[in-house]
């Protein structure tokens, strides 16, 4: 019996092609994504893009042949982000396939599916249906599960990158913004595509006072100079080193299929995820409230503390939630939130249908920067008031017992500390109180791997915290 469980993850489709992704997996997918979710839901049509991968337009096909003998039809936009793709599903009210792998290296592929509107289809609201008749399909050896012949779905080709980038230039004006120079390090990926076109004149849009020093924009799934993925903080090397090289204003730097976005201060400093959360959310609360309303943002609980800091001294309402991008969306939406972060560099918008776009959080900040006189450094320094460990990762054998071990060792020490389970577990020794500090631990759903984010008031508690609880977790591996 074929078993998909896999390469379909709670949030999205991801494999080895073609041992894990193949061509014929691809189309039982599509036929199982058209059975089941978008003709049951009314929908006629499936919008489908694909990223530089080599293996991107082979399974494009393949998923466009199980889609339309369902009698769907596919308009194919072709190369693309993410975030354009979500455009193209949110302006054409169609369903939605983007295939990429994201960072994961050039063997990989895989499907990230939407609903119209760029509404997500995750583990819970439809992938786990769309695997077991994909199954049952690749099991049966042909198509169709015994529902019968149907007409054949059409399958059209439209460019939308131009509509996609007017649309970004809509919802944050940089053309007002002092000159600036910015680096752009796309990583071979998408955003040497869609750079061009929202920040440059690629797409036929006006020119802004944007001077574009661009790194590794040529389009290459092999990923020839680095990972792209800049969560890594070795795969912001060569854009630190640019920036400062060029004496530029700020560096951007994006992940394989442009859906993310991390930015680099004028000295090369890296500036941290949350401090871009703070600031995108404090022009957005300013936005709502020059409007009249009260704006809600959603934060994940591994954000710094200085967002909902910040951002609670204004009159916003504040929604912490999980880690998941499928289900900040869903929070999003059931919320109608005006803007959501989260610590891994996803951002949110109300006005891009609920979902993530890093060129949006890119404009957000070239605009913040270029409205004022000072450098980047010293803005992103005013929403970054503690000290953070960032992520760090321990493989251990049994995550429940290293976490209770952790969780009795520091409510034993501070019984005043505050313990959550939202997400792993988080303990807290913050309100009003001294030492200030949180730490979070979570277990990873696919890898033996505990992940500790810790945060504290300044740099000596932080260190402290972190060596201690590491020496907790790590605790068996030394033993």
């Amino acid at each position: 019996m074929t078993d998909l469980s896999s390469i379909i993850k709670a949030y999205d489709v991801r494999g080895v092609v073609p041992q894990e992704l193949s061509p014929a997996v691809a189309r039982a997918i599509g036929e199982a994504f058209a059975a089941a979710v978008v003709v049951p839901e009314g929908g006629s049509r499936v919008v489908v893009g694909h990223d530089m991968r080599d293996s991107g337009p082979g399974l494009v096909e393949a998923f466009a042949e199980g889609v339309t003998s369902r009698g769907v039809d596919v308009v194919r936009i072709g190369l693309c982000s993410t975030d354009g793709l979500y455009f193209a599903s949110g302006s054409l009210d169609a369903a939605g396939a983007m295939f990429t792998a994201s960072h994961n290296p050039a063997r990989y592929n895989g499907i990230k599916l939407c609903r119209p509107g760029a509404r997500p289809v995750g583990q819970d609201t439809g992938l786990a249906r769309v695997r077991e008749l994909a199954e049952g399909l690749l099991d049966a050896g042909a198509a169709g599960d015994g529902a019968g012949p149907v007409e054949p779905g059409a399958v059209s080709d439209v460019d939308l990158l131009g509509e996609y980038a007017a649309f970004l230039r809509s919802l944050v004006d940089v053309s007002g913004v002092r000159p600036l120079k910015v680096v752009v390090d796309a990583g071979n990926g998408m955003a040497g595509l869609t750079v061009p076109a929202v920040l440059g004149t690629a797409a036929g849009l006006a020119e802004l006072p944007l001077q574009i020093v661009p790194l590794y924009f040529e389009l290459d799934g092999t990923f020839p100079n680095h990972e792209a993925n800049p969560l890594e903080p070795a795969n912001l090397v060569d854009l630190q080193a640019a920036v400062v090289a060029h004496e530029a204003d700020v560096g951007l730097a994006f992940d394989g299929d442009a859906d993310r976005c991390f930015v680099v201060d004028e000295r090369g400093g890296a500036v941290s995820p949350s401090a871009v959360t703070a600031l995108v959310g404090m022009r957005e609360v300013a936005r709502e409230q020059a409007a009249g309303r009260t704006a809600t943002i959603i934060h994940n609980l591994i954000t710094s503390r200085a967002v909902p800091d910040l951002l609670g001294a204004t009159d916003a309402h504040l929604v912490r939630t999980r880690v998941g991008h499928s289900f900040i969306k869903t929070e999003m939406a059931t919320h109608d939130a005006v803007f959501g972060g989260e610590h891994s560099a996803h951002y949110y918008f109300r006005d891009f249908w609920f979902a993530d776009t890093g060129m949006l959080a890119a404009l957000h900040v070239l605009a913040a920067l270029g409205e004022q006189p000072h450098p980047l450094s010293a803005l992103a320094e005013m929403y970054t008031p503690y000290s953070a460990s960032g992520e760090i990762n321990s493989t251990v054998t049994d995550a429940a017992t290293v976490v209770e071990r952790v969780r009795e060792a520091y409510t034993r020490a501070y019984p005043d500390a505050v313990v959550d389970t939202l997400d792993g577990m988080t303990i807290s020794h913050w309100d009003g109180q001294h030492p200030q500090w949180w730490f979070n631990l979570r277990a990873s759903n696919t890898e033996p791997l505990l992940r500790l984010n810790v945060e504290a008031a300044d740099d000596d508690i932080m260190t402290k915290l972190r060596d201690d609880v590491l020496s907790l977790v790590r605790e068996e591996k030394d033993a």
